[in-house]
């Protein structure tokens, strides 16, 4: 599938002053579907799922979206890119979308924007049910992440704006092929799709400030993990194994933490664990 043709099943909405792309299957013959919202990763966007949209839209009312700065969203550069304000746009969203019942499905840099949310949860400062949490394959305990040299530089205070100049799809195919547990399950057409998105409306120009969600996840450890050991929402744990950046160690420490949790190894499948292993991720999410 190519990125246009991905952009043709969403269409734009309006929230806090931004437009967002936003894909909703929502089926009006079929009220009793089930809510699952995505909270796609970095540095890509929702198209990381577009193999497993047909068969996840079967069984749920799936609402996927660009997190503002990715993909077809807007991209503006007068924004902090915060992972808090993430979570408040997701929150707008859904609230616009009337959603009142949830299962909130999160991979990568969406697990952060997940435990925000889950922590006002927590509080009771929402007025969304969250069915179930279903994490995947991010560095939620940051200090136990492998960041890959690339992320490093692009957070660097000083260095990174220019570390972002210089960023170009060479550099980005080596870097998404190193976390593949087999590389061959993923062909230069697709990551130029995905260069392609990262790189629209200037967003090489930004992508330093997306970044920077790495020191996010240090500034606010204790109360994104704290969120994780109080909830008492249902947890499924999806994970590669073969992850070089979210490591296992990550997987069997927060299924430790979370105290309604079932943790679900994945074999053999790196960091992108719904477009290397499509049929694998799909048989645990709908078990």
């Amino acid at each position: 599938m190519t990125s246009n043709e991905w952009k043709s099943k969403g269409n734009f909405i309006q929230v806090n002053n931004n437009r967002l792309f936003v894909i909703d299957t929502n089926n009006d013959s079929n009220t009793s579907q089930k809510s699952m919202v995505i909270l796609h990763g970095y540095p890509t966007s929702s198209f990381d799922y577009y193999k497993v949209l047909p068969e996840l839209s079967k069984n749920y009312r799936l609402i996927l979206h660009d997190h503002l700065g990715f993909g077809f969203s807007d991209k503006p550069k007068d924004v902090n890119y915060s992972l808090v304000t993430q979570a408040d746009i997701a929150l707008e969203l859904w609230r616009q979308l009337g959603l009142k019942k949830i299962y909130l499905f999160a991979h990568d840099y969406g697990t952060s924007v997940a435990t925000e949310i889950i922590a006002r949860y927590n509080a009771n400062e929402l007025d969304i049910e969250i069915e179930q949490l279903i994490l995947t394959n991010g560095s939620i305990h940051i200090e136990l992440s492998q960041l890959r040299t690339i992320q490093k530089l692009l957070k660097h205070k000083f260095l990174g704006k220019y570390v972002a100049k210089l960023t170009n799809f060479p550099i980005f195919r080596k870097n998404m092929k190193n976390i593949y547990f087999d590389s061959s399950k993923v062909t230069d057409n697709e990551l130029k799709e995905m260069w392609k998105l990262i790189e629209l409306n200037g967003g090489r120009k930004i992508i330093h400030k997306l970044t920077q969600y790495i020191n996010e996840r240090y500034t606010y450890w204790d109360r994104w993990i704290g969120a994780l050991k109080e909830t008492q929402i249902p947890t499924k744990i999806i994970w590669a194994k073969n992850d070089p950046i979210a490591v296992p160690a990550i997987a069997k420490l927060i299924g430790k933490e979370i105290p309604n949790n079932t943790l679900f190894w994945m074999e053999n499948t790196g960091h992108f664990l719904m477009l290397e292993n499509p049929k694998g991720f799909m048989k645990l999410i709908l078990k």
